[in-house]
């Protein structure tokens, strides 16, 4: 049997595919679906992302000075491109993701390339006016310059459009790395922006954490903007700060979800189970930490356990299932790992296994027990599983919520609107969802505190993020 080698692709450099330097490396992009290879593609050194820096660079002389309707419809038409492309997008997502959740998010994206559109036509600053004496003062926003972006494999072009379009719209060039095992879409997004933009706005090279720190540490951009691990982050910031790079981080959660004695119970149960495995459960904000009050703790669990076991992952080939597969081998031995070292007074409830042989498929899992120390309750697991905590009311599960390292969303379900105002000022997080969850309007900023990181994506403030602030004054 004939075995077919998997397609090359190629790095989008000044608006053309192009050839990686000579002696390149290369790695293979895996279906999660099979476990098997369907695309390989350069991970990209020195040279090559000297080449894209230089081009964004280049780039940037001239972006930078168009005006902010010129940015504006040039967004508009990427977006009508991307929507009649949809299907396509969607294919690749579909195969470097397994996940239709991740292809579901199209019109999403689309939506968010028109807001930020929109949004490069009010720059707000302060008012032009004399506030010394004989002086006409006023301030400028302009862009910063190159950005830097990384891009995890998650939601792979949903990130690419939430990193590159706020910076695009503010005047920036940019130079984004997908992740290493999702490349497709964010290429295809380049070769897109290649026929509407000057070439160099947009450049998209491939390659794993060594492509990622070489943008990093080079000399170019002024602003680097990861989504990524606390880890992560923490080695980004700390190489960035050797030449003083701006850094907008946006990293990992711990999502607790606190749940009252007078909620209503299916409904919650419905939605924390749907937005626990939804994607694999390989979201920032899934509902994987469930603090539950004593009164309602043993019905809230069943409820959930009831829940989880009715879903099972599976290909998106197969529409009756609920979520598709884990992105790579070492995720899947990660989930599998916090599962299997749980504290001898913690116990899985439904699930906590992998599902089938082939891909990396793990089933709905629900783990009872666990106590706000175990090492389970403070790691991220980004997997399909949720923690149950018993706790003896609503102040203790603030209290515990509150202790995490994390600060990025939270959730409260409860049918008292007093109660629901209280939960919502005092929980120490970025994001809080009353009664729903998984919520994210283009209008509303989405970002942590505390290890979670720092900056916002979406909203004003996403597109300010790549904005810097100029005093100007006049004497009369």
């Amino acid at each position: 049997m004939t075995t077919v080698a998997a397609p090359t692709i190629r790095n989008v450099i000044n608006g053309e595919r192009v050839e990686p330097a000579t002696g390149s490396e290369h790695f293979e992009v895996l279906d999660p679906c099979t476990g098997q290879a369907h695309l390989r593609a350069p991970c990209t050194g020195a040279e090559d992302v000297d080449r894209a820096m230089r081009a964004a660079a280049s780039a940037f002389e001239e972006w930078s000075r168009t005006t902010p309707g010129e940015r504006q419809s040039a967004l508009l038409k990427l977006a009508d491109a991307v929507a009649r492309q949809a299907a396509e997008f969607s294919e690749a997502e579909l195969c470097d993701t397994g996940s239709r959740d991740a292809a579901s998010e199209i019109d999403g994206i689309v939506d968010e390339l028109r807001f930020f559109a929109g949004a490069a036509r009010l720059l707000d600053g302060v008012a032009g006016g004399e506030y010394a004496p004989e002086h006409t003062s006023y301030t400028r926003r302009e862009p910063v310059g190159v950005c830097a972006q990384l891009a995890p494999w998650n939601f792979p072009l949903l990130m690419a459009v939430l990193k590159s379009a706020p910076a695009i719209a503010a005047g920036n060039t940019v130079v984004l790395k997908p992740a290493q095992t999702t490349p497709s879409s964010a290429l295809l997004l380049a070769d897109l922006a290649a026929r509407i933009l000057p070439p160099g706005v947009l450049n998209v090279v491939c390659g794993g954490p060594a492509t990622g720190r070489l943008m990093v540490e080079h000399p170019v951009p002024a602003a680097v903007s990861l989504t990524g691990s606390v880890a992560a982050g923490v080695d980004v910031a700390t190489r960035a700060a050797t030449t003083l790079k701006r850094t907008h981080l946006e990293l990992g959660g711990k999502t607790p979800v606190l749940v009252c004695a007078e909620a209503d119970i299916a409904e919650a149960a419905r939605t924390i189970v749907t937005g626990a495995v939804a994607n694999a459960g390989q979201d920032c904000t899934a509902a994987s930490r469930v603090l539950v009050v004593e009164a309602v703790h043993d019905q809230v669990l069943e409820a959930l356990v009831a829940e989880a076991s009715a879903r099972r992952p599976g290909p998106p080939s197969e529409p009756d299932s609920a979520y598709g597969p884990l992105n790579n081998p070492e995720q899947l031995a990660h989930v599998q790992r916090c599962v299997d070292t749980l504290a001898p007074h913690a116990r899985v409830v439904t699930g906590g296994h992998r599902v089938g042989d082939r891909g990396f498929f793990y089933a709905p899992t629900v783990i009872a027990g666990v106590r706000e120390d175990d090492d389970i309750t403070r790691t991220e697991i980004f997997g399909p599983v949720i923690t149950v905590e018993r706790c003896a009311d609503e102040a203790e599960a603030l209290r515990r919520a509150n202790s995490s390292q994390y600060g990025l969303a939270s959730a409260v379900w409860t049918t008292n609107h007093r109660k629901a105002m209280h939960l919502s000022s005092e929980l120490d997080y970025g994001t809080v969802w009353v009664n729903t969850h998984l919520q994210f309007p283009s209008e509303l900023p989405h970002g942590g505190f505390r290890q979670s990181g720092n900056g916002k994506d979406l909203s004003r403030y996403g597109f300010e993020a790549y904005t810097r602030i100029k005093q100007v004054t006049h004497r009369l």
